[in-house]
């Protein structure tokens, strides 16, 4: 059974449709991407799958421990749900440190009452020497348990988007959406980053959907992948199937071949 189901979803802000009509399948597991030229309604997607937007028509079902659908769908419970995401503009608390930053992703785990918080109850303390042992392995896991004490706004920017990446999986989600996650990477870091999010897949039983311009690194790392176009689905397939597919190729570059032939 798929762990996403997207059927005819569509979003339209005013006279203007982002989102046309979409269906689509994720399976348990898989790393899938989800390319297209920019303005094409690949974040827009995102945001209709984590509940930030509601949409116009269609309907977003994911079979996690439980189903959930586009009407339990709200930005506040999709962590609760196993669903966690990172964004194409980095989101990190930049003026608390780096374990900080992830520790907020493991109070999403616990349930403190105020009176046990404010008296710092045994049940309190326990909970959270958990969380702050599993985000210490959690950065290493990362690369970044050398710096857990430095602030987060002064990480190179790679080592920014490994820390927003390493939050989102504090949540200890089922599903991982990674919108972007190397834009502005070097190739060096662009090659860890691949390397780390096969790792991340295998460790944590994860299924990633990403958003990603670098083709090298959606060829190399997807195992299907959905190409959006002026909104619209226009192919769908394995990094073979869909580098062959004239629509893509006509999307990607046929602005470049009309160019060549005038």
């Amino acid at each position: 059974m798929p762990v996403l189901k997207v059927k005819d979803l569509t979003k339209s802000f005013g006279g203007i449709v982002a989102v046309s009509n979409i269906s689509m399948e994720v399976e348990k597991g898989q790393i899938a991407g989800v390319i297209g030229p920019n303005g094409a309604g690949k974040t827009t997607l995102f945001n209709l799958l984590t509940g930030i937007y509601k949409p116009t028509s269609g309907e977003v079902e994911y079979n996690l421990d439980r189903k959930v659908t586009t009407r339990q769908l709200k930005p506040y419970k999709t962590a609760a749900y196993g669903i966690s995401r990172t964004f194409q503009n980095i989101r990190l608390f930049k003026e608390m440190t780096v374990l900080e930053n992830v520790l907020i992703g493991y109070h999403n785990n616990f349930n403190y009452s105020v009176f046990s918080s404010f008296f710092r109850l045994p049940g309190f303390l326990k909970g959270e020497r958990k969380a702050r042992e599993e985000a210490l392995e959690l950065l290493k896991v990362m690369g970044l348990y050398n710096k857990k004490d430095e602030l987060a706004k002064n990480l190179p920017y790679g080592e920014q988007r490994k820390l927003e990446i390493a939050r989102a999986l504090a949540t200890k989600p089922q599903v991982l959406l990674l919108d972007e996650p190397a834009a502005g990477m070097n190739p060096q870091e662009t090659n860890e980053l691949t390397q780390l999010i096969r790792k991340l897949r295998k460790d944590f039983n994860l299924t990633i959907i990403l958003i990603e311009h670098d083709m090298s690194l959606v060829m190399d790392i997807c195992e299907k992948i959905f190409v959006f176009d002026y909104g619209k689905l226009i192919a769908k397939g394995t990094p073979l199937e869909v580098q062959n597919n004239p629509e893509v190729i006509k999307a990607y570059l046929g602005e470049e071949e009309e160019h060549a032939t005038a």
